[in-house]
């Protein structure tokens, strides 16, 4: 079974003069995705992965005769896994300069490895689009809100990995999700050559799977694992990058009085979060349900404006004296204030926000209203 992917609508991925890069995280389905959309072209396509040492060997080079002599006879062009290659910045260049007419595609796993190639040497020359693993936006497209709803427990448990959320089985989606977190989670990472410790990464990891939606200290971080602050930053960088947590900064125009200091870090994906702690326990009988809505959400927001193309700066809101706003948008100089309850009954103002910014806008986002705010 397949969830249509939000790039399969129309041909955001097929724009010819430029390199249409694809980020995402391991598993998230960037593959699959790039091979159905190419197959409804009916042109002569040539399908490259960055494993295949023949390519990397070429595409390393180089060369400009020898790329364009290999790649000539093509309409359609897609390196797969494509920051395995040394260089491919410089390739792609190649190829989008002299085919002005072909259709190229690169797709990476890594952006921190894939990103920092291909930057300035293709700069004006990219499309560049994400994709994450399955949203609610693509679900409730293709099957209606209702569906959604009826599912809304697993996702909050298991996640939205294509593999896990159509794995037949409980077992079957556990199983994937630890190898998931074993196999491949902190690959690209620790193939860098100056990173080896992964039971130190795991570590931190699970550090911060327990403070979701709290401002996290880097110093507390670094005594509980035995690592410097400037490790543990640079660990928590990597992991950006890796598609695995994504920080939240705190928003501030009055500094006397709102915490700024501190970020807070939420996981890509609810299963990957869980399997980390190991637990999978259902909702009813877990204390962090709380954490799992707000991560939830916070994910799902940003699939929704990665994908709509909404344009903003995310933050977090807190005083000093406790009063805080989960989610906060700045969009064209208007802020709206969001906070994440999953249980709709337990209503929540904040005056102290509205107060502060007379002109900015607030919400409480529950299992009654979400549907709207993510799809």
């Amino acid at each position: 079974m397949w969830i249509k992917r939000f790039y399969e609508s129309d041909d955001i991925l097929l724009t010819k003069g430029k390199v249409n890069l694809l980020y995402g995280a391991r598993r998230a389905g960037k593959t699959e995705l790039i091979k159905r959309v190419i197959k409804k072209l009916n042109v002569n396509t040539y399908f490259g992965e960055g494993d295949d040492l023949e390519l990397r060997r070429l595409l390393s080079s180089t060369e400009k005769s020898r790329i364009l002599s290999a790649f000539q006879d093509y309409d359609c062009i897609v390196i797969d896994e494509a920051q395995r290659i040394t260089n491919i910045g410089l390739a792609l260049k190649i190829l989008v300069d002299n085919f002005k007419d072909k259709i190229i595609i690169a797709s990476g796993s890594s952006s921190f490895r894939l990103s920092s190639q291909v930057g300035a040497p293709l700069t004006g020359r990219s499309n560049t689009n994400m994709l994450f693993p399955l949203s609610v936006m693509e679900i409730k497209a293709q099957y209606g809100g209702m569906d959604v709803l009826h599912r809304l427990h697993a996702y909050m448990i298991y996640g939205m990995y294509p593999e896990a959320l159509l794995s037949k089985s409980l077992r079957e989606k556990e199983n994937y999700l630890k190898e998931l977190r074993n196999a491949y989670l902190l690959q690209d990472i620790l193939e860098l050559d100056n990173v080896r410790n992964a039971d130190k990464l795991f570590d931190l990891l699970r550090l911060l799977a327990f403070q979701i939606g709290q401002e996290v200290s880097l110093s507390e971080l670094g005594n509980a694992l035995g690592l410097a602050k400037q490790t543990i930053t640079r660990y928590l960088d990597l992991f950006e990058k890796a598609f695995i947590i994504k920080k939240l900064n705190g928003f501030s125009k009055n500094l006397r009085k709102e915490v700024t200091k501190t970020s807070r870090y939420y996981f890509f994906d609810n299963g990957i979060r869980n399997a980390l702690i190991n637990n999978f326990n259902v909702l009813e009988s877990r204390n962090d349900v709380g954490m799992l809505w707000e991560n939830f959400m916070v994910m799902e927001r940003l699939k929704w404006q990665e994908y709509n193309n909404f344009i903003c700066n995310n933050y977090f809101w807190r005083t000093y004296d406790q009063k805080e706003v989960d989610w906060v948008e700045e969009y064209n100089g208007k802020l709206s204030g969001y906070e994440f309850k999953w249980n709709p009954q337990k209503k929540k103002t904040q005056k102290e926000w509205l107060e502060t910014y007379q002109n900015a806008d607030f919400k409480i986002i529950s299992t009654d209203n979400f549907l709207d705010f993510v799809s």
